[in-house]
């Protein structure tokens, strides 16, 4: 932390508005999650903005004592990418949902992820439409009855980490609302340089009450959530199973774990730069297996505005960078008032 940054306090990082969410909304536990890691990131209010699109989730803004937009559907990653490029040295967070983000806002939402945009993208997932009253989102699953489908989905339902892995994401977590987990996943969302994308299950008490409640009851969360920790191994039930890579099929696969013996198993230890191994990880079916939690994958590469910045550097003294050296090496630019910028 700079010996200049003022500490914080969680009550610096509260605003005196109401907060209106429907009693029991698992926003209001997200809300206190955030708040509550801020001052452990050792950053400041006046550097902090939260940007938000439409939708219960994004009313997140004004509960933040910081810089906010609360900006139109779909569209918080495209104001995102201007408020950073205009001042990269903002802490630029981004509040969206699954209608929000994957359904008119997808096409911003894939841009974004593959651009590498240093930001933070929370997607408070609660597969419906909450603020226009429980219509179905792409998240939603196939039967559901709402507004739009009186007779049950017939979509096969968006996976929000297989879609930011597909676009190019290099930091791709989850989270549920009321865990206790969700700070450190935001902290190591926060220490990744470029876009990190965090999908946060989050129970909507109105329109679809309690849809995780198979693996998000603590009564057995032991059984149903497999919590990745890099470098540890992939062990749930309380070390009783694990998850292993079957090397005919490329598929992985439950064993038992006898003795706490989880080498003899084959269970795999988590690697968080492992990209493959998180694909399969985010399209695990729960039932066969368990939800899979945490960070998934976590691999930098250089930013979006990194590389903006340099190029208009480069530019402003008549050089033109060897942009790909630049995206390669993730090497920074430095301008000499004489030679122009180097590398």
């Amino acid at each position: 932390m700079n010996e200049m940054t003022k500490i914080t306090t969680l009550k610096d990082w509260e605003t005196d508005q109401e907060v209106r969410w429907c009693p029991g909304c698992g926003d209001y536990a997200i809300l206190k999650a955030v708040q509550r890691t801020m001052p452990d990131l050792g950053v400041r209010p006046e550097d902090t903005v939260f940007i938000s699109g439409i939708g219960c989730s994004s009313r997140f803004p004004y509960y933040m004592e910081t810089y906010g937009f609360h900006t139109i559907h779909g569209r918080a990653p495209a104001v995102a990418t201007g408020t950073k490029l205009a001042n990269p040295d903002l802490d630029v967070w981004i509040i969206t949902g699954d209608g929000d983000a994957l359904s008119i806002g997808g096409n911003h939402t894939m841009h974004l992820l593959r651009r590498n945009l240093d930001c933070q993208l929370m997607l408070f997932n609660n597969e419906i439409y909450g603020l226009t009253k429980g219509q179905y989102s792409p998240t939603s699953r196939e039967g559901t009855h709402s507004p739009s489908t009186p007779y049950g989905s017939v979509d096969r339902p968006a996976s929000p980490c297989a879609f930011a892995l597909g676009a190019g994401a290099r930091f791709v977590a989850r989270g549920i609302d009321v865990h206790k987990g969700l700070p450190d996943v935001l902290k190591a969302a926060h220490a990744h340089k470029g876009t990190s994308f965090i999908e946060i299950f989050q129970n909507c008490i109105v329109y679809n009450k309690d849809v995780f409640e198979e693996f998000a009851a603590k009564k057995t969360a032991a059984d149903t959530q497999l919590h990745l920790v890099d470098g540890e191994p992939m062990l749930f039930a309380k070390g009783a199973k694990g998850i292993t890579l079957n090397h005919k099929t490329l598929q992985l696969e439950v064993v038992d774990v006898a003795d706490g013996d989880w080498e003899a198993a084959g269970v795999i230890v988590h690697d968080v730069t492992n990209r493959s191994v998180a694909h399969m990880l985010v399209e695990m079916q729960f039932g066969e297996f368990p939800m899979a939690l945490g960070v998934l994958y976590d691999d930098p590469r250089p930013t979006f505005e990194a590389a903006v910045v340099a190029q208009n550097e480069a530019s402003s003294v008549g050089k033109t960078p060897d942009l790909q050296a630049l995206l390669n090496k993730g090497q920074k630019w430095t301008v000499d008032e004489k030679d122009g910028p180097e590398l």
